[in-house]
């Protein structure tokens, strides 16, 4: 796409732009212990561009996945009996969100496979294209879905066991004894779903305009209110009604990590965060095993902030992306950008750093269901729709946080 290519060359150009102005700025302070406001300001009116384009990037890159999924072509296949009456349940419940008629829908639910358990709120499950197109909107707008491992389930709870270690082992002989070994230590952990919920509101005319596509309003209408929801839930949910956040677990430093907390490296300043090389420190409270696939994940704050680290050689650490699909990165790694992520202040841990498709599980229930409400706010429509969702810790050792303090 044209538009994608005259964007990474304008990011590039901005980058570039930035480097000059902040060494200029660099040098200044050096010099003369401070640098002129106007030329720190147009670091911080670059910086800011620099973000933006980046952003923007991103969406472009996301319309051209969107439009190459749309050129497949169809193949002619002959169409399953399954696949039928999936046909048969998009089309009746159309005529379910139009017009509010429930005739047979259920029973096509069970002959298109889209059941789940009962919902004792009532509704209907969507068609199977809607609950993708939602699906593809919450993982472009939520970088914790977008980065951990995303598991679709049938129940409530989400199970499995993970190995803590233990298990022994060693070198010996042809013909030498062989001592029984240990057996590894085994955590189980659960994730639990919990239910979020959207209500957005149309009116009759609007319903009753064929012209109108009603599963991409839905799409449009809840997907995104499920993504907020959802990425501020895997960044610092309580667990209790909604995901466990990864900023909700207990901590320690490093130096005295223990399974079940989550390590931190301090920035070694009460309140605030200077040390370029406390990134390093970081990146290598990581083992080596998990840092193939990690990222880090921040506010866009904090990498406009990062953005002016150097490393000893007076290299800039943070490049941008000026590929097609190639995420910005700092020290070598893609950087994600949450904006749930905390601020810089003392106490807060700003930055995390991990493999979180192997830290981080999400569990999707199957089926997203709609119940149609056209008595509760006349003359409107409202459209109770609601998702189940977990998210929880599933290794403690493959995510890293930074925490604001001196040690």
């Amino acid at each position: 796409m044209d538009e994608l290519r005259k964007m990474i060359e304008a990011i590039g150009r901005a980058f570039e732009e930035f480097k000059a102005a902040n060494d200029e700025r660099l040098k200044a302070i050096e010099a003369k212990g401070s640098a002129d406001p106007l030329l720190a300001e147009k670091v911080e009116r670059i910086n800011a561009d620099l973000s933006q384009l980046g952003q923007m990037k991103n969406q472009l890159e996301g319309l051209e996945t969107v439009l190459a999924r749309a050129a497949l072509p169809g193949g002619g296949i002959t169409a399953s009996e399954e696949e039928k009456a999936r046909a048969e349940h998009r089309k009746a419940f159309a005529s379910y969100f139009r017009k509010g008629i429930e005739a047979g829908l259920a029973e096509l639910e069970v002959k298109a496979a889209l059941t789940s358990s009962s919902d004792p709120d009532g509704g209907f499950t969507v068609p199977e294209e809607l609950e993708a197109t939602i699906d593809r909107v919450l993982a472009t707008v939520s970088a914790m879905r977008g980065a951990a491992t995303v598991r679709s389930i049938g129940t409530d709870t989400y199970k499995k066991l993970t190995s803590q270690g233990g298990s022994t082992s060693g070198w010996v002989g042809e013909q030498a004894t062989r001592s029984e070994t240990t057996a590894p230590t085994l955590a189980q952990i659960a994730i639990n779903v919990k239910e979020v919920y959207a209500m957005p509101a149309a009116t009759q005319t609007l319903l009753d305009d064929s012209a109108v596509d009603i599963e991409a309003w839905l799409a449009d209408e809840v997907g995104i209110e499920f993504a907020e929801e959802e990425g501020q839930a895997f960044i610092s949910g309580s667990g209790v009604e909604e995901p466990m956040g990864i900023l909700s677990y207990s901590t320690v430093a490093n130096a005295s990590y223990a399974w079940g907390k989550l390590g931190y490296i301090a920035t070694g300043e009460a309140a605030a965060f200077t040390d370029a090389d406390k990134l390093i420190d970081l990146q290598h409270a990581l083992k080596s095993g998990y840092r193939p696939g990690s990222a880090w994940m921040m506010a866009d704050s904090i990498q406009a902030h990062v953005r002016k680290f150097k490393d000893g050689e007076g290299n800039y650490i943070w490049r941008p992306g000026l590929e097609p699909d190639a995420p910005d990165t700092l020290l070598g790694k893609p950087v994600l950008v949450d904006d749930n992520m905390n601020t810089i202040s003392a106490g807060t841990y700003p930055i995390a750093y991990g493999n979180f498709a192997r830290g981080y599980l999400i569990v999707d229930r199957i089926g997203i269901r709609v119940l149609r409400d056209p008595f509760s706010s006349k003359p409107y429509v409202l459209f109770y729709t609601t998702k189940r969702v977990g998210g929880g810790v599933v290794n403690y050792e493959a995510i890293k946080l930074l925490k604001v303090a001196a040690s």
